[in-house]
Parts: structure tokens; sequence; C-alpha cells
């Protein structure tokens, strides 16, 4: 379908408010970046994990898939993301009833509180206890900062501006494996405990920042702030002619004002499309096998043979082509389309698993008896990197943050907002917590398994995500229309799209 621009230009405020909001991302990123790392140093380990470390000194096994199968270290890693999980349904309402700014404050100085306590941990449970409120954090972020990008963003650019909020996790893993890689050549033993306070730096940002921002235009007339509203949309357009894109979010306002209970509302048959998608696009992007490779990266290096140091670099490299491949996204997004993006991506990804699990069979086979030479690591580390720039500009940014919180109507985009949140924190859980069993039992055959569910979801969007670039955030409804599938379950009549603009599908 044609694409709709509202008068106005990318001003300075907007492009400020969005990189403030988007500083977000780098809680995310700094911890997906840290855990990795803690868990790889062996002061960490001698201290919380005892046991395990004695394991690993005294086992005399050469099987390199099974070294690091504990179930009590993978509940370290994955605690944080059934707490984000549970957080992002009460973030929901947050975000709702008070504004998107004051759920990014609340996840900031719960993050904040969590760094501090992980920072100073004493015991496992003090430990487990700051990632708790780390997960708290990140749920409360991750439903309202893509929520809040999308909605300040004008629609023929919205696609840059979000991938923001994954450019910063990005950056995020990379300062992590920088800070995991210069600490542990702390001699005295404490460099673990500098990472994870260190997480206290970007929830100092977003919290402050949060402090500052001001609401979207779409959040206050929900809230009843019409004048608001109007002088934001002013000053983020850079124009006075707001008065077609203000009466669009005006009758989408209604609607929602219509709509007390959106966690009802959610599974009536006319947003089918949107709760398939808020459920299966998170569910996918987790199956690419990315958190396998951003987790547990220094220790999959390190179970591949490499020494510790080398594991900590090899992570560093990893997260470099993260955020260089996530400004290709920037730059093509808008004008490429979401479609595309995640189709190359999708092909990317599948051949480097296809090649990663083969390179790995040759080597170790099935008893995981073997060595690794230099120039063979080099090509594994080569192929991880093509794949990791793969997801970098297509399923991370697109599926993280992107897609999903440009598509739901106003009435229950908290609601969808957190559902794919918490589907997206369940099943990191979920891999986080079966990665290591699964790679002591599939050995090489993991990686077949995670490309074989790339083939699944390349397949999925190419039959039903309708493209979504350039089209007003409260207009989305005509993209759904449009579609071979979808449009069976969108009503001919919907109060904030025309009978002319329904006409013209």
């Amino acid at each position: 379908m044609e694409s709709k621009e509202y008068p106005g230009k990318l001003t300075p405020f907007v492009v400020l408010t969005c990189l403030v909001a988007a500083t977000g991302g780098l809680i995310v990123g700094y911890d997906i970046g840290i855990s990795g790392g803690v868990t790889s140093m062996d002061p960490f380990l001698m201290k919380f994990f005892p046991s395990l470390y004695r394991k690993e000194k005294q086992n005399q096994s050469s099987n390199q898939y099974c070294t690091f199968d504990s179930q009590i270290l993978t509940t370290f890693t994955s605690s944080l993301y059934l707490a984000a999980l549970v957080a992002s349904f009460f973030a929901s309402s947050v975000t709702r009833i008070f504004g998107r700014r004051w759920s990014m404050l609340a996840g900031g100085v719960s993050f904040l509180v969590g760094a501090a306590l992980n920072g100073a941990a004493q015991d496992v449970f003090m430990l487990i206890f700051g990632r708790i409120l780390l997960g708290i954090g990140v749920g409360f972020i991750g439903q309202s900062v893509p929520l809040y990008l999308s909605e300040m963003a004008p629609a023929k650019l919205r696609g840059m501006l979000n991938i923001t909020c994954q450019l910063m996790i990005t950056i995020g893993i990379f300062s992590a494996n920088l800070i995991n890689y210069g600490v542990s050549k702390i001699e005295a033993g404490w460099g673990w405990r500098l990472s994870l306070a260190l997480a206290a730096v970007p929830a100092t940002i977003i919290t402050i920042g949060s402090l500052f921002l001001p609401d979207t235009p779409n959040s206050l007339i929900e809230r009843g702030h019409d004048e608001k509203a109007k002088e934001i949309l002013r000053k983020i357009r850079g124009t006075d002619d707001i008065l077609e894109e203000y009466s669009d979010l005006v009758a989408a306002g209604k609607d929602s004002k219509k709509t007390r209970h959106p966690w009802i509302n959610i599974v009536k048959l006319k947003y089918r499309p949107h709760l398939t998608m808020a459920i299966l696009i998170p569910f996918f992007q987790q199956l690419t096998g990315i958190n396998v490779i951003m987790f547990y990266a220094p220790v999959l290096f390190k179970t591949l043979g490499f020494g510790s140091n080398t594991s900590l670099m090899s992570a560093v490299i990893i997260g470099l082509v993260n955020v260089c491949a996530t400004f290709v996204s920037i730059g093509t997004v808008d004008r490429l389309g979401r479609r595309l993006l995640f189709l190359q991506g999708g092909f990317q990804m599948l051949a480097c698993q296809i090649i990663l699990g083969t390179l790995i069979a040759i080597k170790f086979g099935t008893t995981g008896e073997g060595t690794i030479p230099k120039t063979y690591a080099a090509f594994m580390v080569l192929f991880i990197c093509i794949y990791v720039a793969g997801f970098a500009w297509s399923w991370g940014p697109l599926g993280g943050t992107l897609v999903p919180s440009e598509i739901f109507p106003l009435e229950i985009r908290s609601a969808g907002q957190s559902i794919n949140v918490s589907v997206n924190m369940l099943f990191t859980f979920v891999v986080a917590q079966s990665f290591l069993p699964m790679l002591c039992h599939f050995k090489f055959g993991l990686f077949y398994f995670f490309a074989g569910w790339v083939i699944v979801m390349t397949i999925f969007i190419a039959l039903f995500l309708p493209e979504t670039k350039n089209v007003p955030i409260e207009k989305m409804i005509l993209v759904w229309k449009a579609h071979w599938f979808w449009n069976k379950f969108i009503p001919d009549k919907n109060e904030h799209v025309s009978t002319k603009e329904m006409a013209m599908i």
C-alpha cells in the first residue's frame, strides 16, 4: 500500500528525546554482555559456585560439549528474565495510566538498585535478589522504550529512530565485553564486582534522562491531556501544520478511552493479527540462537578450547560486529523496508548455522574429543561474526523493538507490547536455561536445531508479515486490511480510518 506523510520534518528535539529514551537499551545490552563474561571468571565461580569451579578444575574429560553443564550457573543468568517477564505485565498498566516516561523511570531505578546489590553481593541469595531487581528494570524498560520511540518518530523515519534502542543494546553488549576483558586481568580477583556494579552507569543515564523527557502525544491524548499533546506534537514535528496528524491521534485516543480492559480486548478476532505477531515474533527471535552466542560467547569459546582471555577477546570482536551491523539496519530500514531485511538476515543466519555446526562436527564429532587449530578457530569466529551481523540488521532490531512496537492500535498498545516483552523474556529464559544441557546432549546438532527454526521463521515472515515502512502508527490497520490472509479479521469500518482510505486498499 502507498505510504502517507504528515507535514513536518525531523527536528533536533525529536532526535534528542529519542536518543535519551533509547539509552534504556544500554541496560539490556550491558546485562547480556556482562553475564556470560562474569560466569567465565574463576574468582566469581570460586566465591559463588565453588562446587562448579572444583568440578571444572578436576574434570579430566576432554569432551568439549559438556564441560560447563551446570543448572546452578544458568539459574543465576536466567533468573533476571523470569523477573522481567512478570514485571512487564505490571509495566503495561503503569505505561497506560501514567505514561511512557514514568515506566522508564521505574525501570531505571529498579536496575540501579539491582546493580548495587550485585556489585556488593556476599552470597548467592544477594546475587540472585539483585538480578531479580535488574529483571524488573528490564521488564519496565522493554515495555516502554520501544513504544515511546515509535510514537515520537515521524512515520517515514520511525524505523531509524526506533532502532537507536537496538543500537544502544549492542553498545551495551560491546561495552560489557570490553569491561569483562579489562577486569579479568585484575590479579586481586575482584574484577567481577566492578563488572556487575558498572551496570549502575546505564541505569543512572535512563533514570535521570526520563525525568526530563516529555511524554508522547499519543499517550497524552489517551490520558486526556489534549492541549499538552498539541504542544508536544508541534515541537517534535517542527511545524504548526499538525491538524491532520492530531485529528488521527484524537480518533485513536477515543477508541482507546472506550477500551477499559485491553487484556480482554486483545483476544478479540479483530486483533488476531496483532496478537499473533506479539507472540510469534519474540518467540522466533529467541530461536534464532543469538542469545546462545551473546550470553555464552566467552563460555562457548572456552568450551571449544580457547583460553580464558582469548575467549573474552573473541566476545569483544563479536560485540563490535554487532554494533557496526546495527548501523546497516538504521541506514536501510526505512528505504528497503522491514520484510527485505528480515528475509536477507534469515538466509544469512541459516547458512552460518549450518557451516558452524559442520565445522564443530568435523573437529569434535559426537564424542566431543578434539582440539581446534588456530586457523580453524579463526574460521569459526569469522562465521560467528557473519551470523551476528545478519542478526544485527534483521531479527535483532526488527523483531526486538521495531515491528512489535509499531503494529498495535493505541487501545491495546500497552498490553500488546507487554505480551511481546513477556514472550521474549520467557523464551530467553528457556533458551538460557536449556542451552548448556542441549549442547551436552545435541552436540554439534544444536546449531542445526536453530538452523531449522530459522527456516520456519523466514517462511513465516515471507507469508504473514505485511510491510509497515512509512505507514503512520495510527493508520497501521490499513496494512492488515490489505494483507491476503489477515484482511478477513479486520472489520470494514473503523472509527479512525475513513471510508475513502478503506476503499483505496
